[in-house]
């Protein structure tokens, strides 16, 4: 079996992990131990009812015990995860692909799925995540192209560093905080990945994107200046896009 056919067929379990992981880290619950149980009822899911996607399917997106809606987090966050390997796979080859690539491709798209619905939910972006991904990114950098160890690595601090400067400056001015720490390491591990060449470019699609969102926000719900808003996804989106922009270059 091919590597890009194995990261299709566990990217549906991958998600369901990460849907553990977003409900459970940000309020320091335990990931692996506790068992899934159905939030109305209070019954523990046995196997059948946690095979990602077709366990939602076969029981037409009800819980088998109380017949309550399962919530739909769960099979979006697995046809995330999904379309993240697609994504992949998509760009690296389907039967030349270099399997390191996809894999790494692939452990990057599930990490930043993660932190962007974290950040989403809670304006977090935890460094037992951040942290690990900026490492990752120095670490793949050196085996697929260590002549460009120094340029990732500087573009690693270089990000880490700028947002930490605006985010001082805007306490300073507004005195109250508009970036979380959590979106400099970000931004420090999309260096790590991406290279100083391309930092300029992710950072102005990072904005344009957290505009956008900015504007729907506005349009559905309303907004005013003192409404909170996460930069996670879009920098999220933007080192994701620019991993594959660098990967084509």
């Amino acid at each position: 079996m091919s590597h890009a056919v194995l990261a299709l067929i566990i990217a549906p379990f991958i998600g369901s992990f990460l849907g553990v992981l977003i409900a459970r880290l940000p309020a320091g619950d335990d990931l692996v131990i506790s068992r899934s149980r159905c939030p109305a009822c209070g019954h523990a899911l046995g196997p059948r009812d946690l095979v990602p996607l077709l366990s939602f399917i076969v029981l037409r997106g009800r819980c088998r015990h109380c017949g309550t809606a399962i919530a739909a987090f769960n099979w979006q966050v697995e046809l995330a995860a999904l379309a993240v390997a697609v994504g992949a796979v998509a760009v690296e080859g389907v039967v030349d692909g270099d399997p390191l690539a996809i894999w790494a491709d692939c452990v990057l798209g599930w990490t930043l799925l993660a932190l962007a619905w974290i950040d989403l939910r809670t304006l977090l972006l935890p460094d037992v995540l951040t942290l690990p991904l900026l490492l990752l990114g120095l670490g793949w950098t050196a085996w697929s192209a260590p002549d460009e160890l120094a340029d990732h690595a500087a573009a690693a601090l270089a990000g880490w560093f700028a947002l930490e400067v605006v985010a001082m400056l805007y306490r300073r001015l507004r005195g109250f905080d508009g970036l979380g720490a959590g979106d400099a390491k970000l931004l420090g591990a999309g260096g790590a990945w991406v290279g100083l060449a391309l930092m300029p470019w992710l950072v102005v699609l990072a904005a344009t994107v957290t505009l956008l969102g900015t504007v729907v926000l506005a349009w559905r719900r309303g907004f005013d200046g003192a409404t909170p808003l996460p930069f996670g996804p879009g920098l999220a989106v933007a080192i994701w896009v620019f991993q594959f922009v660098g990967a084509a270059g």
